[in-house]
């Protein structure tokens, strides 16, 4: 085991150490670093607790940002073998008391021993520190469990360190947390530290949106099993705090073909899905709650796309998500119910009829504008990709990789084509058409622009300066005279 630590503690980590050290301070490894390698997993960030105060730490290390020196904390910028810098969070031992906002300490006390530090931390499995004083790498010797946090690992518990009610009436992000342990480490929460999280709902409820949203997506991009993080935020009353629109599709029967409800389908489908759909899979039937109806032929949910894109916006929008990444999300959600006629439906209508694919399958103009629509030609391979999760996700469907195959194709043959997706795709500009017709900037130029790209998706071989203008000049003959 002591190769192991050797190997996955970096060697700019001991150097900062060693400074310490020299100086007569103390230096401990803490955090999710020390978790994270008693897991047999590659640490992301490495944390050192020392009993340094912060003007000593940046008179050590004049490489050093001050912007957590208010809590007790300094950035120190390491350096590799390499040459390639590392910030490195070195915080003096404390204590906390007078927390607010359900975020932060009012006070910052300072603490004496590294046992005292890593009492006031959320998780025992977090509350594990390895002592870098000297150069012995005797691991029993050298790590510090005071908490018993190697043994919850082994047992796979999520608990908080002492009293839960006082850690979680400390810091409402610690039960966020908990949830994404839960599923990053796919442990289960401890009965008391389980119901510590929901009695303290009032406290989790005054973390801003923006720690919460962080959270969500640690959870969602980086656990394999993100379902099991979703459900306990469910089942803890978290996600009735921020996400209260996914619970509404708790207990909400789908048809036969399906196998859950459709807050576990969504659930589940985030497990199957890339990285890069990992929203869109979590909130792509969210509308289905709002549009369902039975009748005698069974239960339906016509429409929950357009619903679900218009709740889609509304949730990321309250998350404060990028507006480019709230344009992305919501168009997979709109249309993640495209229906591409099968190859066999197909095959037997032009045997029937004698008819060609052009006539009774997808137009090259119609798979155009569904790039068009659902954003560009990298945006219609994770609808494709939404598609995949959203069946595989679905335990009594027996997933069939032609249809999409075929519809793959199609795309593919397209897309090696001329493509015109956007009006600054036209061979001709707003500027050109004002020119050439003799009108004003306004409404009047959009609207040609438009019926001009919707004739160019269908027809590519339009795409001509020449072409255009004389189709403008019909256009806007016939329209605006019989508007006149």
């Amino acid at each position: 085991m002591s190769n192991h630590f050797e190997k996955e503690i970096p060697s700019y980590i001991f150097n900062i150490a060693k400074v310490l050290n020299k100086n007569n301070y103390q230096a401990y490894l803490v955090g999710g670093s020390i978790r994270d390698i008693l897991l047999n997993k590659e640490p992301e960030d490495f944390d050192i607790a020392t009993n340094a105060y912060p003007k000593e730490i940046e008179r050590l290390f004049p490489k050093s940002i001050p912007t957590g020196a208010k809590f007790g904390t300094i950035t120190v910028i390491g350096e590799d073998e390499k040459g390639e810098k590392h910030d490195i969070q070195v915080t003096t031992y404390r204590s906390e008391a007078d927390y607010f906002g359900g975020r932060w300490p009012a006070k910052v006390e300072y603490a004496k021993t590294i046992e005292e530090d890593l009492s006031r931390r959320d998780f025992t499995i977090n509350a594990i520190a390895f002592n870098l004083n000297g150069n012995s790498m005797d691991v029993k010797k050298s790590l510090i469990d005071p908490f018993k946090g190697i043994e919850d690992l082994k047992d796979k518990i999520i608990k908080a360190v002492n009293d839960p009610m006082q850690r979680f009436g400390e810091d409402g992000l610690r039960a966020v947390r908990a949830c994404r342990f839960v599923a990053q480490l796919e442990f289960n929460i401890e009965d008391k530290t389980l119901e510590a999280i929901k009695k303290t709902n009032h406290i989790t409820k005054l973390i801003s949106v923006e720690r919460f949203r962080e959270e969500l997506m640690k959870m969602v991009l980086k656990s394999s099993k993100p379902s099991k993080g979703l459900i306990m935020m469910k089942d803890t009353g978290i996600l009735e705090l921020f996400i209260p629109e996914l619970l509404e599709g708790v207990n909400v029967i789908q048809p036969e073909f399906h196998s859950d409800d459709v807050f576990i389908h969504s659930a589940l489908t985030v497990d199957e899905a890339e990285d890069s759909i990992k929203l869109a899979a979590l909130l792509h039937d969210v509308g289905k709650p709002r549009t369902k109806t039975e009748d005698e032929k069974g239960i339906h949910f016509y429409g929950h796309d357009l619903v679900g894109a218009k709740i889609t916006e509304e949730i990321m929008k309250r998350l404060k998500f990028s507006n480019i990444e709230i344009d992305r999300t919501v168009k997979l959600v709109r249309w993640h119910m495209f229906y591409y006629p099968s190859a066999n439906w197909r095959k037997q209508i032009e045997e029937a009829t004698d008819k060609t694919d052009e006539q009774h399958g997808w137009t090259d103009g119609a798979i155009r504008r569904l790039i068009k629509n659902v954003g560009g030609e990298e945006a219609i391979e994770d609808l494709l990709k939404l598609r995949i999760a959203d069946q595989m996700s679905n335990r009594k469907y027996k997933f069939n990789q032609e249809e999409l195959d075929t519809f793959s194709e199609r795309v593919s043959e397209i897309r090696a084509k001329e493509m015109v997706l956007k009006i600054s795709d036209l061979d001709i500009s707003g500027e050109e058409l004002i020119q050439h017709l003799s009108i004003v900037a306004g409404k009047q130029v959009g609207e040609i622009l438009k019926y001009l790209l919707e004739l160019v998706i269908d027809d590519p071989l339009l795409n001509r300066k020449d072409t255009l203008l004389d189709l403008a000049s019909k256009y806007k003959n016939t329209t605006y005279t019989l508007q006149a």
